[in-house]
C-alpha cells in the first residue's frame, strides 16, 4: 500500500471490479467513485473527461492508453503498468503510486500535486508543463527522464536520482543538492543560480 503523508489512511472503497476486460474501451465521461479495480485490463483504453475519485487500482494494465482532461483524484495505484501511457491535461491530485512500472510514460499539462511517487522508477518517463507541487519523489529513479517546465515547488527529492535528467524550466527551489543525485542533469542558468545558492555559494554578476 502506498504511504500517504502524515499517516493519512487510503480512502475506503465501496465496490469492486474484478478482472474486467476494458481493452480499447472508451471511458469518456464515465464517473467512478470509491471503486476498487483489480486486475482490470485497460490496454489501449481512452478517456476524455472521465472521473475516478478515491479509487484503488490494483494490478491494472494501462498500457498504451490515452487520457485527456480526465481526473484520477486521491486514487491509489498498486502494481499497475503504465507502459507507453499518455496523460494530457489530467488531474491526479493526491494520488499514490506503489510498486508500479512507468516505461515510456508521457504526461503533459495537468495537475499532479501531492502525488506520491516515492521510489518510483521513472527512467525514460516524460513530464512537461505539469503542476507537481509538494509531490513526493523521495528515492525516485529519474535518470534520463524529462521534467521540463514542471512546478515542483515544495516537492520532496530526498535521495532521488536526477542524473542526466532534463530539468530545464522546472521549479527546483525545494531541491537539496546535498541529498539528490544531479550528475550530468540538464539545467538552465536560473536553476544553476538556485542550486549554487543552496550549496551556500555567493552568486554575483559583477
Amino acid at each position: 500500500m502506498a504511504d500517504r503523508r502524515h499517516g493519512r489512511p487510503a480512502p475506503q472503497t465501496d465496490s469492486t471490479v474484478y478482472s474486467a476486460d476494458w481493452d480499447g474501451r472508451d471511458l469518456s465521461g464515465e464517473s467512478h467513485r470509491n471503486v476498487a479495480l483489480v486486475d482490470v485490463d485497460m490496454t489501449e483504453a481512452s478517456s476524455r473527461g472521465a472521473d475516478f475519485f478515491e479509487c484503488h487500482f490494483r494490478g491494472v494494465r494501462f498500457n498504451a492508453s490515452v487520457h485527456e482532461d480526465s481526473a484520477f483524484v486521491n486514487c491509489t495505484f498498486t502494481r499497475c503498468t503504465f507502459f507507453d501511457v499518455t496523460f494530457t491535461g489530467c488531474k491526479l491530485v493526491g494520488s499514490m503510486f506503489d510498486d508500479s512500472t512507468y516505461n515510456l510514460l508521457k504526461v503533459h499539462g495537468g495537475d499532479w500535486s501531492f502525488t506520491g511517487l516515492a521510489g518510483a522508477d521513472l527512467r525514460g518517463a516524460s513530464f512537461t508543463d505539469v503542476r507537481m507541487r509538494e509531490a513526493d519523489l523521495s528515492g525516485a529513479h529519474c535518470a534520463g527522464a524529462t521534467l521540463r517546465g514542471v512546478d515542483l515547488s515544495g516537492a520532496w527529492f530526498h535521495k532521488a536520482d536526477l542524473s542526466r535528467c532534463d530539468l530545464r524550466g522546472s521549479d527546483l527551489s525545494s531541491l537539496d543538492p546535498h541529498t539528490t543525485e544531479l550528475t550530468k542533469a540538464v539545467i538552465d542558468p536560473y536553476q544553476a543560480i538556485t542550486i549554487a545558492t543552496s550549496l551556500g555559494l555567493d552568486v554575483r554578476d559583477t
